[in-house]
Formats: C-alpha cells, structure tokens, sequence
C-alpha cells in the first residue's frame, strides 16, 4: 500500500475537477486527482458533447427537407444512423485529448485511475493506494436517474451513459422525461428518421418560462414529436420486440425505451460517513462550498447538490480555487448562472423568470423588456424568426431573461455578464452592435426598457420643445 502526501486531492475528473487540478498545480500545489472510470467525465464522453454532436447531425438532415422557402428543393434524407454516431464519437475522440490523463500528468498533477473512498477525515484510500490531503475536492458529479417503475428491471433501456453507442435507429422511441435532455434527444431522433414519444409525469419543459416553453414544444409537435403530459409512467413491459409503457394517461409501445427524468449526485462510494462528510442526496456544503461537517473538504458541481450543468462545476472550481490556495473568502453565487436548452429554437434562460421577478420582487417593481425576433433583420433574412426575448429589470438593473430562438444560447451571454458584473440596462443600450446581428435583439431589448421613458414621457417633450423654440 502506497501511502501519498499531498495538498490538494480532487476525487473526479470531469470538468470541475479537471479545472480544479489544472489550476492548483500550476499555481504551485502539489495535487492528486482520482478517476475511477473516463477522463472529462460525464459531459465529455455521456452528456453535453455527444448530445451537441447527434443534435448537429439532425439539423443537417433537417435541412434538406425544409429548403423550399429559400429556393432549394427538398429531399428526403438518406440518414445512415451509424454513420451520425461515427459523427459523435469523432468529437469526443478530438477534444478527448484536452483532458487527458498525459495532458494532467504533464502539467504535473499525479493521475491514479482508481475510485476513491474516505477512510478517514483526512484520508481517501483508491486502488493500493492512501492519500492525505490538506484540502480534499469532491468533483463526482452524477449520473442517470433510474426510478423505480414496476417492470423496469425486466425491460431493455437506455440512458444518456448508453445511448450514443446504440448503433441501429430506433423505429420508435419512447422516452420517459420531458425536460431538456428528453426534448433535445427527441428532436434529434425524429430528425434522424425515428418515431418519437414522449412521456413526462408534469408539465414538458416546466422548469422554464411556460410561454418560451410553449414555443419549443409546439416546433417538436410540428416536426412529429407525440408529447404526452400528465403521463406518470406505472408499469414497463418487453415482449415481441416491443416495449410497452402503461401510464396513468393511455398505453404507449415503441421498440426502444429511453430515460430522462434526472440525475443522481455519484456520491455512493466515496464512504462519506468516514470522512464526517455530512450528505444526503447530494454533500452538504455552505456558499463557500465547503463540507458542513468537515472543513478540509469541499464539494463542486453536481456533487455540490445544487445547479446541475458544466459550467457549474468550472465557476465553483474558481471559487474554491481562490479559497483553497490564497485563503481568501470566496462565496458562490447562482443568480448569474445561465441554462440552455439546445432544441431549435433553442431556450436559454438566465436569473430569474418573469413568474420568479414579480414573486419575489412585486409586480410594481418589475418592468419587462420585451422584443419579438420576427422584428430583427437577420433573422428575417435566415427564415428564423420565431421567438422573443424578455428581459426582467429590477431599478434599472436585468435580474432575469428569457430568450427563445435561433441561437438563444449565444446571446444569454450578454444578460449573464450583466447580472454577473451588477450592469445597468443602459451599457447594452449604449453598445454599437454590427448589422444585421442576432445580437441586435439584446440591444432591442434594452432600447424597449428605455422607450417608454423616453416616448412618452411629457417632461422629456416639453424640454424638446423648449430647445427646439429658443436655442438658435
């Protein structure tokens, strides 16, 4: 048994831990980073890569049949679904290298492809070896939520961890979970060629603005997606090559099954309770993400129990980074985190919604911002004008927005910069923007703010009228 000193141990190599590593050990800590299964971890090689790369193949197959409107004849494409997984697999192959193990041992870090478990407050055994830390960094993150349906276990089924290596097309797919991971996936396959049901318990996509929702939903409707809602799923059954789910609104049969209705924080190896490291579904950490129970010991990303998204996991690595090396209070914060929905159009969501503005502010304080996209010029001339913007501002300062629409995902950058730096509306209004831009809807949005200050305002006419009367 190998007994190894170090300052900092980080338990996982997706991208919390990866960013953790690569920044401690080239400020100088000395650092050791376990991972028990692949290198990225689930966004590289189960979640946002693969799911991105299959989303694009669809789009291209989506093209050739909508083209008529610009003037190209529609085809019907010849999808070789095997092919669009070779597709996959090839941007996970290209950007494996980035986090590689040789990439982390070059800059220094020592890599041990082994699970870890607490042993101690102090200490975390992996493999033959033993690891004492000064600072230990749990960046597990979380896999596929499997519930627990009656028939299941008896059921073939997939899940984000298995799906991209299915190599033949599902004929229909059902899929039990209508958030965003269900709806992307539907929209891919339907465009790939496939059947697709899907079964959500709730409302689809009821996280988000209903009304942003609305609009995503009624696309995949239109494309042929079948959204059942109000569809708890009571009973699974395989026979004949066929999968039956039994729900408490109808009976629904395709011949492949998909899960999407969570994700399940992977802290049930690491022992936890040997290392004081209080849990329950997720470790419970205070804003500075730190363990509770266990100060040598911080949480980040999904294993942090909160915000689950990769870009999570990279800004509290940068928080605890500051905390770990420099000894500096550093808080995380979510009010500035955004969240996208990589349908067509796409839903990008950033602070609070219109619903969560006015709860929590009053409506008397809130004033929406609102531009419909049908009225930018770029998306005219690119045929893609569904969608809005709304922007909810609190004092002169957006506290929320909502964009649905061609790359709504690219432009919810500039309201998560202005949250995140307290900006007013007016720096997006004053900013020169290149036309024609989808980026000219933000500043449409921030001009709406200012319109009716401005237009019907009878103090800002009088003073017009009183420059344009008697200065010469």
């Amino acid at each position: 048994m190998e007994r190894i000193k170090t300052d900092v141990l980080v338990i996982g190599a997706g991208s919390g831990g990866l960013s953790v590593a690569a920044g401690a050990v080239q400020m100088g800590a000395d650092v050791v980073l376990l991972e028990g299964h692949k290198m990225g971890g689930d966004c590289l090689n189960f979640g946002c890569v693969p799911s991105k790369a299959l989303i694009a193949a669809g789009k291209h197959a989506h093209a050739m049949k909508t083209g008529e409107k610009y003037g190209v004849t529609p085809v019907m494409p010849e999808v070789d679904y095997s092919a669009a997984k070779d597709h996959v697999h090839k941007v996970i192959e290209t950007i494996e290298p980035v986090d590689s193990q040789e990439r982390f041992e070059g800059l220094g870090v020592r890599v041990i492809r082994e699970f870890g478990q607490f042993i101690s407050p102090a200490e975390v055994k992996a493999g033959e070896h033993v690891i004492s830390a000064r600072r230990i960094v749990i960046a597990t993150g979380s896999g596929p939520l499997v519930p627990p349906i009656p028939g299941l276990e008896h059921v073939t089924y997939y899940t984000n961890e298995n799906i991209f290596d299915l190599r033949e097309r599902p004929d229909h797919l059902l899929i039990i979970g209508g958030g965003p991971i269900g709806m992307e996936m539907a929209q891919a396959h339907i465009r790939l060629g496939s059947k697709v049901t899907v079964i959500e318990g709730m409302k689809a996509l009821h996280k988000d603005d209903p009304e942003a929702a609305s609009i995503v939903l009624d696309r995949l409707r239109g494309e042929g997606v079948e959204i059942v809602e109000d569809a708890l799923a009571e009973q699974i059954s395989e026979g004949n090559g066929q999968i039956t789910v039994t729900t408490s609104n109808g009976r629904f049969t395709g011949s492949h099954l998909l899960l999407a209705v969570g994700r399940k924080v992977n802290i049930d190896k690491l022992d936890l309770d040997k290392g004081n490291v209080a849990h329950d579904r997720a470790v419970k950490v205070g804003a500075d993400l730190r363990s509770v129970t266990n100060k040598k010991v911080y949480a980040i990303g999904d294993a942090a129990g909160g915000l689950q998204f990769t870009h999570v996991a990279g800004y509290h690595a940068g928080v605890i980074i500051r905390s770990m090396l420099f000894g500096l209070p550093s808080k995380a914060k979510t009010a500035h985190i955004p969240w996208v929905t990589y349908t067509d159009p796409e839903l990008a969501q950033v602070g609070l919604t219109e619903a969560e503005a006015i709860k929590g502010h009053g409506s008397g304080s809130v004033t929406v911002a609102r531009f419909e996209t049908h009225e930018n010029d770029r998306a005219i001339a690119e045929g893609k004008t569904t969608g809005f913007i709304k922007v909810m501002v609190v004092k002169g300062k957006p506290v929320g927005a909502t964009i649905v629409g061609a790359q709504a995902g690219e432009l919810i950058g500039v309201w998560a910069m202005a949250i995140a730096n307290g900006l007013k509306m007016s720096a997006v209004a004053n900013t020169v923007l290149p036309y024609p831009t989808l980026g000219e809807i933000n500043k449409r949005a921030a001009g709406a703010y200012f319109s009716p200050k401005l237009f019907d305002n009878p103090t800002v006419k009088r003073v017009v009228r009183f420059v344009q009367t008697y200065l010469p």
